[in-house]
C-alpha cells in the first residue's frame, strides 16, 4: 500500500529563522494540495505555524493558513512567490487544533484549506479574510485633569465649549462613549478633538462584545441527581480523571436526565481549571440548551452556531480562544471551538445525522469529537436515548465505556404507544386523522393540555400531476417532483430551492384535471384549522423558522401555553421538554421507511422513540399514538415497546449479511456533471479503474460495488452516479481514496465527490 501514497508528507521540522525560509499555506480551495511562498525577512519572526497570512494567488491575494515552515521545493524555491503579510501577533490555530484539521482533512480526504475555514468564525479565510470583523466603539476619557480654576481659565481661555465637554466627562466618571457625547449630549467631534488636541484627552477604541444570548432568562436550577444518575456521574468522574479518559456511550431514556448529569459533569471540569465543549444537533435546542446551561454557568457560556450573525459568532470565538468564557455550547463547527486545556466533549443526541456535514468538507462531528477528546486528553461522552448502532457496537465490543440510565428521573412511566393501521382506519375515505388520534386531540383540548404532532414532510402536498396526460410538476435541475406550498402558491423543489407560481392547467394538454397529492405539514395545519377551530396551533418546520430566534418563540408560546397543538417535522421530535404536552400523534410513520438507504429502519425508530418521549414529561401521562401503513415493522415495533436493545440486534444482525456499517466501513464516490452520458461512462471507467487498483496491490478488504445512478440522479443540473468502497480496514480504505482523490481518471468538466462514512446514500 505504500506505493499508493498520493504524495510524499511535507517535513514540519521546525527550522532556523534564516532569509529563504519557505512557508507551507493551505487556502480555502476545493484542491488538495497546499502552496508554497518565501517569508520575507520582515516577516520572519510572525510566520508561525497557525497563523494568517496573506499571499499573492493568480491575478489577486488571499487569506490562507500558514501550516508549517518547510525546506524548499526541490530546485524550486527561487520561483517562489514572496507572502505579502501575516495577519496575527499569534497563531489563531493552536498545535492542537492544526493537529485536529490535519487529520480531518486526511481521514475525509478534504482541501484543508476549507477544513480551516470550516474550523474558524465566518470571512476569516478566502479573499473576504481580512480580519475578526469585531464591532468597537471610540471610548474618550480624561488623560489630565485641572484642579483649579485658575488652571482651566489659562488652559481653555475663549474655548467655552471644549470647557463644556471637560467638565461634563468628569460629572460622568472620566469615561464616555464618542457616540454618546455627540448625539446625545450634543458636542461636535471638533470640540471632542480639540480636548484631544490640547493633550487633555484621548480617544481609544474598545471591542464591544456581542452576545446575542444577554436577553434570555436562565432555566430552574439544576434539581439534585438521583441514585442512577449518581452513579453514571461517578462513572464519568472516575473517568474524566483517568490518564486516557477515553468514551462513554450514555444511553438514557427519554426524559432520564441526561442533561443534568452533563451539567454536573461539565461543572467538575470546570472546578478543577478546564474546559468544556457541549454540542447539540439543531439550531432549534440551542436556546433551551444555553438557558440549562447559563443557569448553571452563567457568563462563562459562548454559543457558537450558523443561526448568529457572522459578527456575533467571532465574538464568541474570541471569548473562547482568549480564555474569558470556558464552556462552548453549539451546533456541529463547535467541535472546533479554540479552547484552552481541553477537559470533556459531550455530543448530545449523538446519534443525529445533523452532526454529518453535507458538503465538503464532509466531517462527522461526533468523529471529531472522538478524536479531539483523545488529541486533548479529555474525555468524550456520547449521550442518546436511541444511540448510533456506530457507537452502540464499539460500546457493546468493550472499546467504549457503556453507561446506561434506564428510567426517566421523575416517577412519571414512559408514555404508552398504540399503533394505528392507515390501511384500516383512513379508507375510505382518505383522511389526514384517524378516528382514535382525532378522540384524543378532542380530549386534550377539553382538558386544557398540550399536543405534538409529527409529520417529517413539509409544504402543502408532495407532487401535483395532471389526470388526463400523466404529466408531473418536477424540478427544471433535480429529478424530483415538486412541493406545493398553498400558503405562498408556490411550487418549490426540497433540495435546490427552485420554485415557480403554481398552476391551475397542464403546461403539457391544457387539461384541467389537477391532482395534488400526498400531504404536508402545512396541509395538516390547514386540516386542523378546520377540525378544532378553537385550538391555538403553530407550525415548526423550515418555512416557519426562517427568522433568526423563530424556534425559540414557538417554543416559548409553547411553554407558556399559549399553543395547544404544536405541528412539526424532525425539528420537534428530539430533545424539547414540554411538561404541558400529554398526547403525541405521528401523522406518518412510514415517511422515511421506504426509502432507498440501509439506515432507513434505524431512523425510523430513532424518530418515533424521540418523538414519543416528548410526552408525559410533566405531571400528567403521556399517550402516543403512531399511524402507519406498516405496524408489523420490526423498526416500529420496537419504538413501540421503547426496547432499544432489541431493535439494535436485529438491526444489527439484518446488516451482517449485505456487509453494512458498523460492520464494515463504507466510502461513497459520486461522479457528477451536466450530461448524462458522460457521468455514466465516467463512472463505469472508474469502477473499473478501481477493481484494478485493488487487485493489482492486493487489498482483499476492499471491494466495489456499482456503479449505478444515484437513487436521486440528478440534483441541481448535475447528474449523478456513484459507487461504494466497503472496507474491513480502514487504513487500506483510506489509502485508497487518497489515492483516488489525486489519480482517478475524472474526464474534464466532471466532479469526483468523496463521502467517507456516509449518512445518506440518496
Amino acid at each position: 500500500m505504500s506505493q499508493m501514497t498520493e504524495r510524499p508528507p511535507d517535513s514540519d521540522r521546525p527550522l532556523e529563522r534564516l532569509p529563504g525560509q519557505v512557508a507551507r499555506v493551505s487556502l480555502p480551495r476545493p484542491v488538495l494540495q497546499s502552496f508554497h511562498y518565501r517569508i520575507p525577512p520582515d516577516l520572519l519572526p510572525t510566520a508561525v505555524p497557525g497563523v494568517r497570512v496573506v499571499v499573492p494567488f493568480g491575478r489577486k491575494r488571499e487569506t490562507g493558513i500558514l501550516e508549517a515552515l518547510v525546506d524548499p521545493p526541490a530546485g524550486g524555491g527561487s520561483r517562489l512567490k514572496d507572502l505579502h503579510s501575516v495577519l496575527d501577533e499569534e497563531p489563531i490555530l493552536s498545535p492542537e487544533l492544526l493537529h485536529l484539521c490535519r487529520w480531518v482533512a486526511d481521514y475525509y480526504v478534504a482541501p484543508a484549506g476549507l477544513v480551516y475555514r470550516a474550523a474558524l468564525p465566518p470571512g476569516m479565510l478566502g479573499s473576504a479574510g481580512k480580519g475578526r470583523g469585531e464591532l468597537r466603539r471610540q471610548v474618550i476619557h480624561i488623560v489630565r485633569e485641572l484642579p483649579t480654576l485658575t488652571e482651566r481659565e489659562q488652559v481653555f481661555g475663549k474655548a467655552r465649549r471644549q470647557r463644556e465637554a471637560y467638565e461634563t466627562l468628569e460629572a460622568i466618571g472620566g469615561r464616555a462613549e464618542v457616540a454618546h457625547m455627540e448625539r446625545q449630549l450634543g458636542f461636535g467631534r471638533a470640540v471632542l478633538t480639540g480636548l484631544v488636541q490640547r493633550e487633555l484627552a484621548e480617544i481609544t477604541s474598545e471591542t464591544i462584545e456581542r452576545d446575542p444570548f444577554a436577553g434570555f432568562h436562565t432555566g430552574p436550577p439544576a434539581p439534585e441527581l438521583n441514585p442512577a444518575q449518581e452513579r453514571v456521574l461517578e462513572e464519568l468522574l472516575h473517568r474524566a480523571e483517568a490518564s486516557e479518559p477515553g468514551v462513554a456511550v450514555l444511553r438514557g431514556v427519554t426524559g432520564s436526565g441526561k442533561t443534568v448529569v452533563y451539567l454536573r459533569l461539565m461543572r467538575a471540569v470546570l472546578d478543577r481549571g478546564r474546559t468544556a465543549i457541549l454540542l447539540v444537533p439543531e439550531i432549534s435546542l440551542t436556546p433551551q440548551t444555553v438557558e440549562r446551561v447559563r443557569s448553571e454557568f452563567g457568563d462563562d457560556v459562548a454559543v457558537l452556531h450558523s443561526g448568529l450573525s457572522d459578527g456575533e459568532r467571532r465574538d464568541a470565538w474570541a471569548a473562547l480562544r482568549e480564555g474569558r468564557k470556558r464552556v462552548a455550547v453549539g451546533t456541529r463547527s463547535a467541535v472546533f471551538a479554540p479552547m484552552r486545556d481541553l477537559g470533556v466533549i459531550v455530543v448530545d443526541e449523538e446519534h443525529d445525522g445533523s452532526y454529518k456535514q453535507g458538503e465538503t468538507p464532509r466531517y462527522h462531528a461526533r468523529s471529531v469529537a472522538v478524536v479531539r477528546a483523545r488529541m486533548a486528553g479529555a474525555l468524550c461522552v456520547l449521550g442518546s436515548a436511541t444511540p448510533s448502532l456506530e457507537s452502540w457496537e464499539l460500546a457493546r465490543r468493550g472499546k467504549w465505556a457503556s453507561l446506561v440510565l434506564p428510567e426517566r428521573a421523575t416517577p412519571h412511566p414512559l408514555p404508552d404507544v398504540q399503533v394505528v393501521d392507515l390501511r384500516e382506519e383512513l379508507t375510505p375515505p382518505p383522511r389526514i386523522l384517524s378516528e382514535r388520534l382525532k378522540e384524543a386531540l378532542a380530549e386534550r383540548l377539553s382538558r386544557g393540555e398540550q399536543s405534538i404532532l409529527l409529520l417529517n414532510r413539509r409544504g402543502h402536498s408532495t407532487w401535483i400531476s395532471c389526470n388526463d396526460c400523466g404529466w408531473v410538476a418536477a424540478c427544471d435541475s433535480c429529478n424530483v417532483s415538486l412541493t406545493w406550498h398553498r400558503k405562498r402558491g408556490r411550487l418549490v423543489c426540497h433540495h435546490c430551492a427552485f420554485e415557480q407560481p403554481s398552476r391551475d392547467i397542464c403546461p403539457e394538454c391544457g387539461g384541467r384535471t389537477l391532482s395534488f397529492t400526498g400531504v404536508g405539514t402545512e396541509q395538516v395545519e390547514r386540516h386542523l384549522g378546520e377540525e378544532f377551530p378553537e385550538a391555538r396551533i403553530a407550525r415548526m418546520d423550515v418555512d416557519t423558522t426562517g427568522e433568526k430566534w423563530a424556534h425559540r418563540d414557538i417554543i416559548e408560546s409553547v411553554r407558556r401555553r399559549e399553543v395547544d397543538i404544536l405541528l412539526g417535522t424532525q425539528m420537534i421530535s428530539k430533545g424539547l421538554d414540554l411538561p404541558g404536552v400529554t398526547l403525541v400523534g405521528v401523522i406518518d410513520a412510514d415517511v422515511g421507511l421506504n426509502l432507498p438507504d440501509f439506515r432507513a429502519s434505524e431512523r425510523t425508530f430513532q424518530l418515533l422513540s424521540q418523538v414519543a418521549g416528548r410526552a408525559g414529561r410533566g405531571s400528567l401521562p403521556g399517550k402516543v399514538y403512531v399511524q402507519t401503513a406498516k405496524p408489523a415493522h420490526f423498526a416500529i415495533q420496537t419504538a413501540l415497546q421503547h426496547d432499544f436493545e432489541t431493535f439494535a440486534t436485529r438491526e444489527l444482525d439484518d446488516r451482517a449479511g449485505p456487509g453494512y456499517p458498523p460492520h464494515v466501513r463504507l466510502a461513497n464516490l459520486l461522479v457528477t456533471g451536466p450530461d448524462e452520458t458522460a457521468v455514466a461512462d465516467a463512472a463505469g471507467a472508474l469502477g473499473d479503474w478501481l477493481e484494478e487498483l485493488i487487485e493489482r496491490h492486493e487489498v482483499a478488504s476492499t471491494v466495489v460495488l456499482g456503479p449505478a445512478p444515484c437513487p436521486i440522479d440528478r440534483l441541481r443540473g448535475r447528474w449523478r452516479w456513484h459507487l461504494l468502497l466497503k472496507s474491513d480496514d480502514p487504513p487500506a480504505l483510506g489509502s485508497i481514496l487518497r489515492y483516488s482523490a489525486a489519480n482517478a481518471p475524472i474526464p474534464s468538466g466532471l466532479r469526483l465527490e468523496i463521502d467517507r462514512d456516509p449518512e445518506s446514500l440518496l
